[in-house]
């Protein structure tokens, strides 16, 4: 019985484990890690946010082929019937060089177009260092250069300053130079300035010279973005209220023409119907809406486009046809 018992019986517990001591985590370093400064960008584009959001309306009808020839450079072919824009065909092209600076930027950037008259739009877009990026565009209009404009920007850990200079003339003593700084002063607020100066014969006075400041509050789901200046004011507001909507705010005063224009506008995108909405209403009465609709398993989209102006009386309506 002595037996039965000494195997029946509980056997003792185990010896306790030696603790490991944990981890220390250095407030400061945590709150470094959550809220760092980013760079804010270039000033220009703090309303950009809120004005992808607006329809790019068209009137008449448009046909559109895309083609790609390489990884790096693709075609497009552009014929556009209508009453109140330039009819005609265009040609297009993009080079898209093998400088990658990340897995979705990669330069140089060519890119334009031209009509069988010789009308040219074309850009340059290039990464000279990593701090240091260049934009040059170019219109010419009648085989005489319409505009021309050249863009550096210089981008800090938590800043952004660029310089613009557009239509340089030594001879006439005429052109445009913006400066434009952008700070990050905390992970979600940006404060900047600007300062444009334009000489010419066609200025009152030989030359004039304006200065505005900017900010930008920006968190994961609304933006707010604003420029105060002497000739007027600009305000935006974005917020994206779910996965399938998002919706911008306009609000835009010029003391020069003494006008002052509000607006509202959203997109609407449903994947699984592969269809994307965007409409916007103005505070002239001005509505208007473009829908996209991918025509699977072909490669083409259906866009319609619609603007009506009730004050006005006006109605226009675009069709357009996307290959590739």
């Amino acid at each position: 019985m002595g037996n039965v018992q000494a195997y029946s019986a509980v056997p003792p517990p185990p010896p306790p484990r030696a603790a490991f001591p944990k981890e220390k985590v250095d407030p400061e370093v945590k709150i470094t890690q959550e809220e760092s400064i980013e760079n804010p960008g270039p000033l220009e584009e703090i309303h950009t946010k809120c004005k992808n959001v607006y329809p790019t309306c068209f009137e008449g009808a448009r046909i559109m082929l895309s083609r790609g020839l390489s990884n790096h450079f693709q075609i497009t072919h552009t014929i556009n019937m209508s009453s109140v824009t330039p009819s005609g065909y265009r040609f297009g092209a993009t080079y898209v060089g093998t400088q990658q600076i990340s897995p979705s930027e990669a330069y140089p950037i060519l890119l334009g177009d031209i009509d069988p008259s010789g009308n040219l739009n074309a850009s340059i877009i290039h990464q000279f260092q990593p701090k240091i990026n260049a934009k040059f565009g170019a219109q010419v209009q009648n085989s005489k250069f319409q505009v021309a404009q050249l863009t550096l920007n210089y981008k800090g850990s938590d800043y952004t300053a660029s310089m613009t200079v557009a239509n340089p003339d030594i001879i006439n003593n005429s052109g445009v130079v913006v400066l434009h700084y952008l700070q990050a002063v905390t992970p979600k607020l940006a404060l900047g300035s600007e300062l444009a100066y334009q000489r010419g014969p066609a200025v009152p006075g030989g030359e004039i010279a304006l200065l505005s400041a900017a900010a930008k509050y920006t968190t994961e789901n609304y933006q707010l973005s604003g420029t105060v200046g002497v000739s007027g004011v600009h305000l935006c507001y974005y917020q994206k209220a779910s996965k399938q909507l998002q919706i911008g705010v306009e609000f835009e005063a010029n003391n020069r023409i003494q006008e002052s224009v509000a607006s509202i506008g959203y997109q609407v995108d449903l994947p699984k119907s592969e269809v994307a909405f965007k409409g916007h209403i103005d505070s002239n009465w001005s509505v208007g809406a473009v829908l996209e609709k991918k025509l699977s398993p072909l490669p083409f989209t259906l866009a319609i486009s619609g603007l009506m102006n009730h004050q006005k009386n006006n109605f226009r309506v675009g069709v357009g046809v996307i290959i590739g």
